[in-house]
């Protein structure tokens, strides 16, 4: 299977993402050695592997939004990784191939409809954001939320465009999922239900104005959630996702692949849901085909029932338990005005990890 959108959109953040002064790299999924040198050297296009002509020419016509392109899949894969925490899955990457979840997205699962999802959300949410933060001469505030406002209030501040921040990630990421197959239709529905969220999380913000802290008039604008908000909510989409099966059809075009629900009896997905159609390993064991690490080793909750408990995590294989010693603070005093003082304390952890 081609690449797909996080390997593309990885490329945008290691080959030469300099871009800005002192924009960050995350030279923690750097791939190897060949590539810390360039980050000193401005974004060329055509050095991304593996783009396609429309997603070429995106990036040479918008080459000043390609660094929030890039901060967007970094987000995605933190969040991801925050979210599968507890779970045997836990998003790990891989610091040596532009597969950077190895053979994990290979298959229809589940891990990979979040992933796009959360990418395809963290695209748009960062290009948005740095619109607002005046970062680009092709985008700024959203000036269309200009309705009459309400009583004791005015539109001000600076209204996030998530609308153009979505047709960013649409226009890029979805570029290459053009194929008349289950995949990229599995990927077209995905990545736009990671975008929808975005959309219906922007709420309204305000800040008072008056005399002596009074609230006679409030400035409002609209605004983007905490990107953790996106992720606990496509984390519950990914809980509730809903299995599809493949059709076939013979079109004027040649035989095109659909989606259908496979369980008549339940509600069809919205274009807010996850879908998948294929079924995941269970992670327990070291498998270089599927790219499951197992989860031996992995720190479990020994009082937890959940799938971070050390009975589901380990799959059934047992725990052990070992003893660490910690130095936290402790007894911490607030002086007046204006500092905290604090004795420092060892204290003693029971550890435990799957066999």
């Amino acid at each position: 299977m081609e690449p797909h959108l996080l390997r593309l959109l990885l490329g945008l953040l290691l080959c030469g993402t300099r871009v800005l002064a002192g924009y960050p790299i995350w030279w923690s999924l750097a791939l190897g050695q060949q590539y810390t040198s360039l980050g000193s050297q401005p974004l060329l296009c055509g050095s991304i592997p593996g783009l396609v002509p429309k997603q070429l020419r995106f990036c040479r016509n918008y080459i000043e939004i390609m660094p929030s392109v890039a901060e967007g899949v970094k987000l995605g894969i933190q969040e991801c990784q925050h979210q599968f925490r507890g779970r045997r899955w836990n998003c790990t990457t891989i610091d040596d191939s532009l597969a950077i979840f190895g053979p994990v997205l290979d298959k229809a699962t589940r891990e990979s409809a979040f992933v796009h999802a959360i990418a395809s959300a963290g695209v748009a949410f960062a290009v948005t954001r740095s619109c607002a933060e005046g970062t680009s001469t092709i985008c700024g505030c959203d000036s269309h939320h200009k309705g009459p406002p309400g009583e004791g209030w005015k539109w001000g501040g600076c209204s996030e465009d998530a609308d153009f921040g979505v047709l960013v990630s649409r226009e890029f990421a979805d570029a290459r999922e053009n194929r008349p197959d289950a995949r990229s239709a599995m990927n077209k529905h995905n990545n736009e239900a990671g975008r929808t969220t975005i959309l219906d999380h922007m709420h309204l913000k305000c800040k008072c104005h008056g005399l002596s802290g009074s609230c006679e008039v409030k400035t409002c604008w609209w605004a983007q959630p905490d990107f953790r908000a996106i992720g606990d909510f496509l984390k519950d989409k990914y809980d509730s996702a809903s299995e599809m099966v493949v059709e076939k059809h013979r079109e004027s075009r040649g035989w095109v692949e659909t989606l259908r629900a496979k369980y008549a009896l339940f509600k069809p997905p919205t274009e807010r849901d996850l879908v998948y159609y294929e079924n995941s390993p269970n992670f327990c064991e070291p498998n270089p085909e599927t790219g499951s690490f197992g989860t031996r080793d992995r720190t479990c909750n020994v009082t937890s029932h959940g799938i971070d408990g050390c009975d589901l995590l380990c799959c059934g294989r047992g725990h052990n338990t070992r003893t660490e010693k910690r130095k936290e603070k402790c007894h911490c005093i607030f002086h007046w005005c204006c500092y905290v003082s604090c004795q420092e304390c060892v204290r003693i952890y029971d550890v435990h990890t799957c066999k």
